[in-house]
């Protein structure tokens, strides 16, 4: 919090002002010394990183995002539940690709946190990829959705086997 020297009002942090942060939570995660799993949704899209701490500014050991997907084959929509777990695998193979070996929390920040959704497909995803996550497994969604065996497309299921023979490559 900022106190204005004229005034005896006291002002939040711009970040926590704007909704953008939530300081408490972000502290706590920091102190568990531990590298945080970044998942961030939007309508289309998914986002997955591998965040340590730094004092200058978080350092983002690897990233990946769903449109990334588009690149290795990936014919479907990049916003279902099937595209987050790809692309928290995709994530996953790139950490161990660059030597991580380490545990991971999750930061989930100020999203919505429901179990079975996108957000926990995509950790899902990191951990089948070999990355140790402290995380519960009942919050995962069924398997059948992360096979997509929802979707409506004809191949759905033949064109995600495909992708992660695709990201086993790499």
């Amino acid at each position: 919090m900022v106190r204005n020297k004229n005034k005896n009002r006291v002002f939040r942090f711009n970040r926590r002002q704007r909704g953008l942060t939530d300081y408490s939570l972000r502290l706590k995660l920091l102190k568990s010394k531990m590298t945080r799993v970044v998942v961030r949704r939007s309508n289309k899209n998914m986002l997955v990183q591998l965040v340590n701490y730094n004092d200058k500014g978080d350092k983002i050991l690897t990233s990946a995002r769903s449109t990334d997907l588009v690149k290795l084959g990936f014919k479907l929509n990049t916003g279902n539940i099937s595209s987050a777990y790809l692309t928290g695998y995709l994530a996953g193979k790139r950490a161990l690709k660059a030597k991580f070996k380490d545990e991971c929390i999750v930061d989930l920040g100020l999203q919505t946190v429901l179990y079975g959704s996108r957000i926990f497909a995509a950790i899902k995803g990191l951990k089948d990829s070999g990355i140790k996550v402290r995380v519960k497994e009942d919050v995962f969604p069924p398997q059948e959705r992360l096979e997509g065996n929802h979707l409506k497309a004809k191949d759905a299921k033949k064109i995600i086997d495909k992708t992660k023979g695709a990201i086993d490559k790499l």
